[in-house]
């Protein structure tokens, strides 16, 4: 597995942990869950919080795998043939 693949897969872990984070604090923010998540000391800011932190990393890995993968492309260079 090269760089670019595990900052891909970096990336795409958190989007989804991101996104169980926010479906966690929406079902907080409804009463549907609270007891659960207060038992674990989790408010809804906390899971905002940690939602924001794995969307930011997951930004910052994407871009990164991209400018990776761009410098990785070879570069062809044409050369005359010899007579």
């Amino acid at each position: 597995m090269n760089r670019s693949s595990r900052l891909h897969l970096v990336g795409r872990i958190t989007y989804y942990v991101g996104w169980v984070a926010l479906l966690c604090g929406g079902l907080v923010h409804l009463n549907i869950a609270k007891a659960l998540f207060a038992s674990m000391s989790l408010t809804k800011r906390n899971l905002f919080e940690v939602s924001v932190a794995c969307f930011v990393i997951c930004v910052a890995s994407e871009v990164r795998a991209i400018a990776t993968a761009e410098k990785d492309v070879p570069t062809v260079v044409n050369r005359p043939v010899a007579a």
